[in-house]
């Protein structure tokens, strides 16, 4: 039976997990975390600090943890403007850069219909022509790119909405009245240098730039570096598998996986989950994810079948049996699953739904090569159904 939490214990756990959980906090959305961390801000940046190496700033009307991403390549956690709503592209992210450059040099208040006329001015700048990027803004479609920016910044709390609706901006018929938020706006970046210091042009080179953090001179030092970036991926990755982790830091959460996990268990409630081979923070509250599984609906019991259907084969599966695979089931549930899943199209629609969430659980990976194919990771194990055992049963005589 678990021990029961002090009180201000359980406080600061909840006040982390929130930060955790969206590492910008602002008054209006998130009144009750926010004053939760501002009460514990002392404590929980000097465990962060320690812990983690990010930063925590409160102030009176927000709190902001500048995060860093625990590697530069994960694909599995885009932006949207909303639960259910498509993840951002290439033109949606470079629609939400140039927004952000505009407000940097707005007024107090600012209209949609100024702001897409700012996004305009800038996306004529001869590196975005050059890089092949250009926005017109004129057609329904294209402005849909630039509201789900802005509404992303609407939940940030970037933007405060102070008159219109952003549908009616949609229809052309219409204009928005926004605050800007500087104070939130200039919270947003997180890395460690600024842009304009790199020269690098190279799209990969500058994001390895603005993420590089110095290499530590001395034995200590850089046993805090390795602390710092493995506590960081045991927090942000659903699993830290060994065999991904370079050779320092294999070697450094072997020998220090015991206190490491303790001190997250005890400043976060997050429960290890220990396997040859790798780790797993398990939230039992379910609250630090922006990924769930299993799920109810259509989408979650496809997920779940998939997961079923990959933890049972030992090598990397094809896309096409996959989908064969898909359809088959869709077969046999489709009285319970939504209409059109035994339509043509909809298989293609439902594994791509089911292997994003995978992959984001980091339960799957895409294997190198042709055909596409699809490798299921160790953790993956915990959803495979062993054949049932049947017992003879002897008559009696």
């Amino acid at each position: 039976m678990t021990a029961p939490v002090d009180e201000s214990v359980a406080q600061k756990r909840k006040a982390l997990r929130a930060l955790l959980t969206k590492p910008l906090l602002t008054a209006g959305t998130d009144d009750e975390v926010l004053r939760l961390v501002r009460r514990h801000a002392a404590e929980l940046r000097d465990w962060l600090a320690t812990e983690t190496g990010w930063r925590l700033t409160v102030g009176a009307e927000s709190a902001r943890l500048f995060k860093t991403a625990p590697t530069l390549t994960d694909q599995t956690h885009p932006a949207t403007d909303g639960k259910g709503k498509p993840p951002f592209g290439r033109r949606r992210y470079v629609l939400l850069c140039l927004a952000l450059a505009v407000l940097e040099r707005a007024d107090a208040q600012i209209t949609l219909g100024r702001l897409a006329e700012g996004v305009l001015a800038a996306a004529n700048e001869p590196e975005l022509v050059d890089a092949g990027v250009s926005f017109t803004l004129s057609r329904r479609d294209e402005r849909s790119d630039l509201v789900a920016a802005v509404r992303l910044l609407l939940t940030w709390g970037v933007l405060e909405r102070v008159a219109g609706e952003e549908d009616a901006y949609l229809s052309d018929h219409g204009d928005v009245l926004y605050d800007v938020q500087r104070r939130v706006l200039a919270t947003l970046l997180t890395s460690g240098r600024g842009p304009s210091t790199i020269n690098a042009a190279a799209f990969e080179t500058r994001l390895e730039e603005l993420a590089h953090e110095p290499v530590a001179d001395t034995d200590d030092l850089r046993n805090r570096a390795l602390r710092h970036r493995l506590t960081r991926r045991l927090l942000d990755d659903p699993v830290v598998y060994y065999d991904e982790l370079a050779e320092d830091e294999r070697a450094y959460l072997t020998s220090q996986r015991h206190a490491i996990t303790r001190r997250i268990e005890d400043a976060t409630g997050l429960v290890a989950e220990v396997r040859a081979e790798g780790i797993a923070m398990v939230d039992p509250d379910d609250e630090l994810t922006d990924v769930r599984m299993p799920e109810q609906r259509t989408d979650g019991h496809v997920t779940l079948l998939v997961a079923e259907y990959l933890a049972a084969r030992n090598e990397p599966v094809p896309i096409e049996r996959m989908l064969a695979y898909v359809r088959k089931i869709a077969r046999e549930h489709a009285t319970y699953w939504r209409r059109g899943v035994t339509e043509e199209g909809a298989d293609e629609e439902l594994l791509a739904i089911a292997l994003h969430k995978l992959r984001a659980l980091r339960l799957v990976e895409d294997s190198t090569g042709e055909p596409p194919m699809v490798r299921a990771l160790p953790a993956i194990g915990r959803y495979r159904l062993d054949a049932p055992t049947i017992r003879e049963r002897k008559t009696r005589k």
